[in-house]
């Protein structure tokens, strides 16, 4: 590659590690198989952090939620921070850095002259013509979340981005989003799941797509190279795959869930405090959100199968267009120099140990993410093992781009576990800082994982839980208070211990 390559990063949002069909599950991703096949793809990759913002500001910035100051949904990212990430950098450095989709990076009204793009209220100020600069970004095209439930509805213009006035333009008036909330038949029992009449040509998924492809033929003559970010919405819930991708996995067929039952008399205290404590939230609209937005009651084996085939079919959507974005890149010829990655901000639970969506329950279904690479100079078919987090691709398109200088202090560039054979990791860090407002009971998580063991502490009250992932992957067994396992548990506490001590010097707090 005789010029610096361009760097398409494509995330999906809620994605778990092992929903593709190269882990065996049955998960129809042909697209994202063959990504991997013909590229490089880690296997113990994990999210600084269990949920959306946090997990997009380490992903931008390269440094950890309690550095970056964005330690839970609804706590901006600052940005000045923000402008310093990789989009901001590497378009400094001679690259035009755009960004399609799902910021969610914040509401901080000094993000622009108009105020904040992904604010509700604020979106109206902005003038149909701006796109950008946002966050380091030069360009964007952007959506306000993207997913929606009846209490988080669709902005609706003169609110919301450019997702939202394209979405609204469609059919009559109102009839897209009439269309979203109706359901096609079979009727699902299961929380938050049905098969939407929207149709897949007015869905999310196909406007970040094709705003891709559109972003790629302009790409190709340029003389600039760029560093694009294309950002789906989904699978996160709701779980309203549009047809046919809703049909594509029956119900009957899908492989749920091994652990689909809740054990919390098994495991550390905050687990059912943060399932079962009254949030602390004082928005009343924002608190019934936490309470019936984010939580989802137990369901049945038939519901979390009929939950887990939609979930299927979104990102089997997903699946869908990236197969279109790379054959764009193989037809433009911007293949031979652009690096493309594909991987997700976080998991969801999707059943594991009777819970959904995601919470604080460090378990690797919300831990753990895809992470796959494919380009010029990226060996075809090789897995990772080591543990790595998406913190990495910072310092990773640094070295990529021939770039110094980057702030990503926490991010390790993954290009010498991909093009070499000699290096190794040690662990990768996640954290979250939980305010009483979310789950009625304030947490300070911290965890490291290794490439067979993982352990998470809760910094307030000491208590831990801590797994043998080698001998228990299921996660079944906490060994925190376990004395054969007194070592393990130092070794691990000692890493905790060694995280870099750069905190941000005041965390914000959560908005009332």
């Amino acid at each position: 590659m005789s010029k610096r390559p361009n760097i398409l990063l494509i995330t999906s949002d809620q994605h778990r590690a092992d929903c593709y069909g190269f882990e065996g599950r049955r998960v129809k991703t042909p697209h994202l198989d063959r990504m991997a096949a013909n590229g490089t793809r880690f296997s113990a990759a994990i999210t600084p952090n269990l949920v959306c913002q946090p997990a997009r500001a380490s992903i931008l910035t390269g440094l950890l939620p309690l550095t970056h100051g964005s330690y839970d949904n609804r706590v901006d990212l600052d940005p000045a921070i923000g402008e310093q990430g990789w989009a901001g950098t590497l378009s400094r450095s001679g690259y035009r850095s755009a960004f399609i989709g799902k910021g969610h990076f914040g509401v901080d009204s000094s993000a622009t002259p108009w105020g904040a793009p992904e604010s509700r209220a604020q979106s109206a100020d902005f003038p149909p013509d701006w796109n950008g600069p946002f966050m380091g970004f030069d360009e964007v095209e952007l959506m306000i979340l993207g997913h929606w439930h009846a209490l988080l509805p669709c902005e609706r213009p003169p609110h919301g981005q450019h997702f939202e006035r394209w979405f609204w333009a469609h059919g009559e008036e109102g009839e897209a989003w009439r269309l979203w909330a109706e359901a096609n038949e079979p009727q699902m029992s299961a929380a938050q799941t049905w098969h939407s009449k929207l149709p897949a040509a007015w869905h999310s998924t196909t406007w970040v797509t094709d705003r891709t492809i559109s972003y790629l033929n302009n790409a190709k003559d340029a003389d600039q190279p760029f560093c694009l970010w294309a950002s789906y919405p989904d699978p996160h819930h709701s779980f309203d795959a549009p047809s046919p991708w809703s049909y594509l996995h029956h119900p009957d067929e899908v492989d749920i869930s091994r652990t689909h039952q809740r054990d919390l008399e098994n495991r550390p205290w905050w687990h059912r405090a943060a399932l079962e404590n009254e949030p602390t939230e004082k928005d009343p609209r924002v608190k019934t959100l936490r309470e019936e937005y984010s939580r989802i009651p137990p369901q049945t084996d038939r519901q979390l199968a009929e939950m887990t085939a939609n979930y299927y079919g979104e990102i089997a959507f997903i699946d869908d267009g990236v197969g279109r974005i790379m054959s764009t890149l193989q037809q433009s010829g911007l293949d031979e120099h652009t690096i493309v990655i594909f991987t997700s901000d976080h998991g969801d639970y999707m059943g594991d140990h009777g819970l959904y969506l995601k919470a604080p329950m460090i378990y690797e279904g919300c831990l753990r993410v895809g992470l796959l690479a494919q380009g010029p100079a990226i060996p075809a078919g090789k897995v990772v093992d080591e543990p790595v987090s998406t913190i990495d691709l910072a310092s990773t398109f640094y070295d990529w781009a021939d770039v110094s200088g980057g702030a990503a202090e926490h991010s390790q560039s993954l290009r010498g576990l991909i093009e070499g054979d000699n290096e190794t990791r040690d662990l990768a860090r996640s954290e979250w800082y939980v305010r009483s407002a979310r789950c009625g009971v304030p947490l300070a998580l911290n965890t490291v994982r290794t490439a067979n063991a993982k352990l998470t502490v809760e910094k307030v009250s000491g208590d831990g839980e801590m797994y043998d992932l080698k001998n228990d992957p299921d996660e079944m067994t906490n060994l925190y208070g376990d004395p054969g396992y007194a070592a393990m548990r130092q070794e691990l506490e000692d890493m905790i211990a060694e995280r870099p001590a750069n905190f941000h010097s005041e965390l914000p707090e959560q908005p009332d």
